[in-house]
């Protein structure tokens, strides 16, 4: 009788170990590290817009194109004068230095004189698609685009708005 209760007390307690280790085995605890860095927030300033100049219209349909750099150059049937102020537009932008952003332009936009519009397409920058803020988290950016001049174009001043979005990569 006595080996038989050293027997049954053994495999009690070797039943309650194994149940202690499953137990165990269940579950766990860790600890882990949480961080953020604060960056600069990105600003984008227009110090100057996009200015066709005067265009002479014509019987024909034209086009007047100023690049991110500010050459103009036409085609079809409108002549550019030489009279009149032409340039690119340019922002300022700030932000993280030595960071990546994209640059977003709108597809097209209309510019108006009262009733009469004209398309404006075509938008293209300088840096195109991405920049790079610089060591002191500046940028430059210069836009051009394309002004489609309609076949005997309304005499008039033409004016509208249009988004640059840059963001972050």
């Amino acid at each position: 009788m006595k080996k038989v209760t050293i027997i049954l007390t053994g495999v009690i307690l070797m039943a309650i170990g194994t149940l202690n280790v499953n137990a165990q085995a269940t579950s766990a605890t860790d600890d882990a590290t949480a961080t953020a860095r604060i960056i600069t927030p990105i600003t984008l300033t227009n110090t100057q817009g996009l200015a066709f100049g005067n265009i002479a219209s014509s019987s024909t349909i034209g086009t007047v194109t100023i690049s991110p750099a500010g050459a103009r150059s036409h085609s079809g049937g409108v002549t550019p004068s030489v009279i009149g102020t032409f340039n690119n537009a340019i922002y300022n932008a700030t932000g993280e230095a030595n960071a990546t952003y994209t640059i977003s332009l709108p597809a097209s936009v209309n510019i108006t004189s009262g009733s009469n519009s004209m398309v404006v397409n075509g938008f293209t920058s300088d840096p195109a698609a991405t920049g790079l803020f610089s060591g002191a988290g500046t940028q430059t950016i210069n836009v051009g685009a394309t002004v489609n001049v309609g076949a005997s174009q309304v005499t008039g001043n033409y004016s509208g708005t249009y988004d640059v979005t840059i963001a972050y990569n």
